[in-house]
C-alpha cells in the first residue's frame, strides 16, 4: 500500500481480510494465491502475490510515476537492495518474538526458546542502529531519499514500537521511525485498527 500510494495509484481497489477468522485462506484468496498467503496483489491479469514482488513491480511499471523508488546511484541502489532483502530477515526475527504463543502450542512452549528469540531480535536490531548510524541524522535506509527499502523496511519497524520496543534503547530507530511516519503515503496506508486502537502491546518491552 505504501508502493501504491507513493507511485500516486490511489483509488486501487483493497479488501482488509482477518488473520483469526482465517480470512486468507478463504476460496476469494486461493484462487489468485494457492499458497493462502497475504498480500494477494493483482494488476490486470497479472497476480503478484509476495510483498517485495509486488512492490518491484509496481516500481518497474511505474516508473515515471510518482516517486522515484529506485536510486539512480549505482552505490544507493546497491544499498537500498542490500537493506530491502536484509529487512526479510528482520520481519523473521520481530515475527518469532511477538508471534511465539501464536504459533507454537502451549505445551510446547520454553522459556529458554523465547530468550533466545529476543537476544536474536536484540543483536538484529543493534545491526539497523549502526546502519542507521552510517546514513546519518535524517536519512532514510539507503540515503537521503525514500526508497523500495524503507517502503518495505518501514512496516517492520512500526510493528517494533507498536509492540513496545524501547525508543531509548534502540535511538536510531526511533529517530527513523519518527522521521517517517508522518509521511503521507504511510499515514494512508496505517492499519485501521491501530488508529482505533493508538496503544499497541508491551511484548517487546525488555528486548
Amino acid at each position: 500500500m505504501i508502493a501504491l500510494e507513493e507511485k500516486q495509484l490511489q483509488g486501487y481497489n483493497q479488501k482488509l481480510l482477518s488473520f483469526e477468522k482465517m480470512e486468507h485462506k478463504s476460496e476469494e484468496v486461493l484462487k489468485l494465491n494457492p499458497r493462502g498467503q497475504l498480500p494477494t496483489f493483482k494488476h490486470g491479469d497479472n497476480v503478484v502475490n509476495e510483498s517485495y514482488a509486488a512492490c518491484l513491480y509496481l516500481e518497474d511499471q511505474f516508473k515515471s510515476q510518482g516517486t522515484k523508488l529506485t536510486p539512480d546511484n549505482p552505490a544507493e541502489l546497491a544499498l537500498m537492495y542490500q537493506r530491502l532483502f536484509e529487512g526479510q530477515v528482520l520481519n523473521e526475527k520481530i515475527n518469532a518474538v511477538i508471534y511465539y504463543e501464536y504459533f507454537v502450542p502451549e505445551a510446547e512452549r520454553l522459556d529458554s526458546a523465547q530468550r533466545r528469540n529476543k537476544n536474536d531480535l536484540n543483536t538484529e536490531l543493534k545491526l539497523w542502529e549502526s546502519y542507521l548510524e552510517k546514513v546519518g541524522a535524517g536519512s532514510c535506509l539507503a540515503g537521503q531519499n525514500f526508497s523500495l527499502a524503507d517502503v518495505t523496511v518501514f512496516p517492520a519497524v512500526a510493528n517494533l514500537f507498536r509492540f513496545g520496543l524501547p525508543a531509548d534503547r534502540f535511538p536510531k530507530l526511533a529517530q527513523y521511525h519518527a522521521l517517517l511516519k508522518e509521511r503521507p503515503s504511510i499515514k494512508a496506508s496505517w492499519p485501521p485498527h491501530w488508529l482505533e486502537n493508538p496503544k499497541g502491546q508491551d511484548t517487546l518491552k525488555d528486548v
